[in-house]
């Protein structure tokens, strides 16, 4: 972990010392923005592993900029709050964060959870690393980037819409049925009355499929299942 660079972003001074002095004792390099502008510059120019993100900040707040870091960054991003209520928590974990730990809080249990998720995040950047780009046609999903062209055309899918395309071009050939899907990219039980599976497949053909009806890239395998 010596080698990672991790980014605190709070306006409060005191704060930031303190997260610097234990990150420093484990070997952290360590970067410091008093606000969220200084902080969006300072990710143009640094190569950053993980944020520490204050949400209370003036002018632009901390889930106004998870959203923002989002948009091209995905290195893990903890919150940092004084607000402890429930929704407050679920509401910047959907932002973008990985994980929200309130104010006051305890240094060393801080730092076991910055331990946490960048071990978390470069296993998974690894295993990712290992994959490569899927192609059939003009179809072409590059699961790394965890982007999809067809053609010149990029084309924007829901997470679970672009795992379940992933799962078929991974598997061309092979008829996967619809509990096998679920429970492959939804990770739990499959029940028999959920529709769920048919209406992201629905939804994938119509955004990659010339003709939907007619579909070269989802094919229907009737009464088993979807291949590619």
């Amino acid at each position: 972990m010596s080698e990672k660079t991790v980014l605190i972003v709070d306006d409060e001074i005191e704060i930031r010392n303190l997260i610097s002095i234990y990150l420093k004792n484990e070997g952290y390099e360590v970067l410091e923005a008093s606000d969220a502008l200084i902080a969006m510059d300072i990710l143009k120019e640094k190569k950053v592993d993980l944020i520490l993100l204050d949400v209370m900040m003036p002018g632009v707040n901390g889930i106004e900029a998870c959203l923002k870091i989002r948009q091209k960054y995905h290195m893990p991003i903890i919150f940092l709050s004084a607000k402890t209520e429930d929704m407050d928590k679920i509401h910047g974990l959907a932002s973008g964060a990985e994980d929200y730990v309130t104010k006051p809080f305890n240094p060393l249990e801080l730092m076991a959870r910055i331990k946490s998720q960048l071990r978390r995040y470069y296993m998974i950047s690894e295993r990712e690393n290992s994959t490569h780009i899927l192609q059939k046609g003009d179809l072409k999903l590059d699961e790394n980037l965890r982007q999809l062209f067809v053609g010149n055309r990029e084309v924007r899918l829901t997470p679970k819409e672009f795992d379940i395309l992933a799962l078929l071009l991974r598997n061309k050939g092979q008829v996967f049925s619809i509990e096998q899907i679920y429970e492959s990219v939804w990770n739990e039980p499959f029940y028999k009355s959920d529709n769920t599976v048919m209406v992201h497949i629905t939804k994938i053909r119509d955004k990659i499929e010339e003709n939907p009806k007619r579909p070269i890239y989802i094919q229907t395998v009737w009464g088993v299942g979807y291949k590619s």
